[in-house]
């Protein structure tokens, strides 16, 4: 184990649990107006992202287009939560195989001369959890769902 796998991952998804815990089937097609997508859409994009930076972690280098899977159905809870745990399982093997040197010395290629170490790369990956985050808390407020607990301290 390393640092990423023992002090940085634990917790990051918990937010994603409780939305599939809160949310069913009907609010996947739930959609705010303009170009918005559906509450389902939102969720799938969720999950390209962290392919991508799971592939990044193997290969070192972040490719937007990187897609190896996708729900059976971006409009049930649990074909996205299943999907979600296959890719939660995907990323701990990734950063199971960096030892402690290779996430502070390796390098990341995001792309337009953006350089970043496995740790930078991750606490940006963070970064966009905590913006799905906030664009499914307003689906929730638009849904009048409650938040847990847990959603009121990270998102507020």
């Amino acid at each position: 184990m390393n640092s990423l796998i023992e002090e940085e991952l634990p917790g990051n998804q918990d937010l994603r649990d409780q939305l599939m815990n809160m949310i069913s089937d009907g609010d996947l097609a739930y959609k705010l107006p303009g170009a918005n997508p559906t509450l389902g859409e939102l969720c799938e994009e969720l999950g390209y992202i962290q392919q991508a930076y799971t592939h990044s972690f193997k290969t070192l280098k972040l490719d937007w287009a990187y897609r190896d899977s996708q729900p059976e159905a971006a409009n049930s809870v649990a074909s996205l939560d299943a999907w979600f745990k296959k890719l939660d399982a995907e990323l701990i093997a990734a950063l199971s195989e960096l030892s402690e040197a290779d996430i502070h010395n390796q390098q990341i290629d995001r792309g337009h001369g953006f350089i970043a170490s496995p740790q930078v790369q991750f606490q940006i990956f963070r970064e966009a959890l905590l913006v799905f985050y906030a664009k499914a808390s307003v689906y929730l407020k638009a849904l009048e769902k409650p938040y847990p607990e847990q959603w009121q301290a990270w998102v507020g």
